[in-house]
């Protein structure tokens, strides 16, 4: 499949996840990509998404590798659990710098080039930001923030021809959910037995599951989807 020729994507948190399995799946569909990351690597830039100066550095590099844009992936994100009474103000800052603050500043550097290309921005969020989770206030409010946001750029960017679609994974294998799990504040809870029952019963997915619909969502195919909110869960939100 070539669903991708010729097109120019950014994806931000593309050293690792579901970051790196889309910035390879879109390669291999035959977008030209560049991805975004805490540390610079082969084809990645160093960025803090949560920092506007170094995204807005970031995505002119970028630009100045591909010639424009005609996909934002926004993915990078963070998670910590912690009691909501002992939730400090550093965590919860982090929190909606890097999963809410950031896609709204890779979106906002990124829209004039997305204008000449009448592109589109895919975002991935979280079940988490469409049902509560305990330990997770700060996870859950910024998630949540972020389907609004994009909920709110898909309306207005409409009449530029721009379409911003979001992704709200359930489960997936990647380091995240298991440096999360290092923290949980419930000693007595068997966070390791937790989440091979949880495995067991749903299946924590491969981050190829997610870059599958982050890809159609960004193709041609889903040209009439902006606004969407797209949960691949495997049911576990049902």
């Amino acid at each position: 499949m070539t669903r991708f020729e010729g097109k120019r994507a950014l994806v931000t948190g593309a050293a690792g996840g579901i970051g790196r399995s889309t910035a390879e799946l879109l390669r291999e569909e035959g977008a030209a990509v560049v991805g975004l990351d805490l540390r610079a690597e082969d084809d990645v830039v160093a960025c803090d998404v949560g920092d506007a100066d170094s995204v807005a550095a970031a995505v002119e590099e970028a630009v100045r590798r591909l010639g424009g844009l005609d996909v934002v992936v926004n993915v990078a994100g963070i998670d910590r659990f912690r009691r909501f009474e002992d939730l400090d103000l550093d965590t919860w800052h982090q929190h909606l710098a890097v999963n809410l603050t950031g896609p709204m500043l890779l979106s906002r550097a990124a829209l004039p080039h997305l204008r000449e290309s009448r592109g589109n921005i895919v975002t991935v969020a979280s079940i988490a930001g469409l049902r509560a989770q305990p330990y997770q206030a700060a996870y859950c409010a910024s998630k949540a923030g972020v389907v609004m946001l994009m909920k709110s750029l898909a309306l207005e960017l409409a009449a530029d021809g721009i379409r911003v679609n979001t992704v709200c994974p359930g489960g997936v294998q990647t380091d995240l959910p298991t440096a999360a799990a290092a923290e949980h504040p419930d000693t007595d809870l068997d966070w390791g037995l937790l989440m091979e029952t949880a495995g067991a019963r749903y299946g924590f997915m491969p981050p190829r599951d997610i870059a599958d619909a982050i890809a159609y969502l960004a193709s041609d195919a889903a040209a009439s989807v902006t606004g969407a909110v797209l949960s691949v869960d495997r049911g576990t939100a049902c």
